[in-house]
């Protein structure tokens, strides 16, 4: 008597069911601007938008390389201190013009970045445990370069334009941050590093089984998440007039929500640059929304309540992405 196996019936749903739930960030984007068109006055006008897209183009620029290191199924937690940082590095050297406080701030970056790749890569420590080393140490190095106190940008070069200035009527980082996300999304679709990267998520093991460079995807990446991080600070010291070597608490946990709004796993092998973005819009027009809520006196939100109501946001966040992280390590 043969024994034949059964398939389960898988329900296909709906077109646009389906649609829906691909593009429910989007959907979510879309909804709170609705909400603050029709309940604010000049949520949608031209001062507030270009205020949202100059101070949230640092959070998407290291959420940018926060979603390659996540593809990987890696962390890195030490984006903000390294945008500190590079804000210290990038203010000492704007005396010299804007292309030295550029480089010197993304320099900084890149360093922190081969640090944390060498050791995950090299020493094989667990990323978590890699970068929050990387973390301490460039807060440090931020504090001693400081001296332990903001570090004032000359106001004699063109410097200050990277952060202040516009260029074409948007802000110039809002520019910077849309070429990172092009090269991005260009890297992660188009390029074979891009490939390789969800490929190690996915499987760490069975892509070195198939012959992949695990290693130098994975270091390379760490690399990249430097280099984002280093230009968020340069555009952090540019736009606020100095460097910030205690800024960038946080910043991690909010490009790590970012990347898990867009869809991305925490387990790896999945993941989408341009919802990463969208995941930057949600967040940031989520705190502007509360901003406006103050204004209105409606509500009373300090800045200690938003960074509950962050943090909340967060945990819900986590945990409606646990569900296809587990689904993926049960069908592994």
């Amino acid at each position: 008597m043969s024994v034949q196996s059964e398939t389960p019936v898988r329900h296909k749903q709906p077109g646009w069911i389906a649609w829906g739930g691909q593009q429910r960030v989007l959907i979510a984007l879309i909804l709170l601007i609705l909400f603050g068109a029709l309940r604010y006055d000049h949520f949608l006008g031209a001062f507030n938008v270009l205020s949202v897209l100059r101070y949230n183009s640092m959070f998407a620029l290291t959420s940018l390389g926060m979603c390659f290191v996540i593809m990987t199924a890696g962390i890195d937690l030490s984006v903000g201190t390294t945008a500190a940082c590079a804000s210290v590095v990038s203010a000492l050297l704007s005396p010299y013009g804007l292309v030295p406080g550029l480089l010197g701030g993304i320099g900084a970056g890149a360093l922190v970045g081969v640090v944390n790749g060498y050791m995950v890569t090299r020493m094989k420590i667990l990323p978590f445990i890699a970068t929050l080393s990387g973390m301490l140490m460039a807060s440090g190095v931020g504090l001693l370069l400081a001296h332990n106190q903001s570090v004032s940008v000359s106001y004699d070069t063109d410097f200050v334009w990277l952060g202040q200035g516009d260029l074409l009527g948007l802000p110039v980082p809002a520019w910077l941050a849309g070429a990172a996300y092009v090269y991005g999304s260009v890297t992660l679709n188009f390029t074979s590093f891009g490939r390789y990267a969800l490929a190690v998520g996915g499987n760490e093991e069975a892509s070195r089984l198939m012959g992949l460079p695990v290693d130098r995807i994975l270091f390379w990446t760490y690399v990249q998440s430097g280099v984002t991080a280093g230009l968020a600070g340069v555009i952090l010291a540019s736009q606020f007039g100095a460097g910030q070597p205690a800024e960038g608490v946080g910043w991690e946990l909010f490009s790590i929500a970012a990347v898990v709004v867009g869809g991305t796993l925490l387990t790896g092998g999945v993941g989408s640059v341009a919802t990463t973005l969208i995941g930057v819009l949600l967040l940031g027009l989520i705190f502007n929304v509360l901003n406006f809520e103050n204004g209105l006196g409606w509500i009373s939100l300090s800045a200690y309540w938003q960074s509950v109501v962050r943090g909340v946001f967060l945990m819900v966040v986590v945990m409606a992405g646990s569900g296809p992280a587990m689904r993926k390590l049960r069908t592994a």
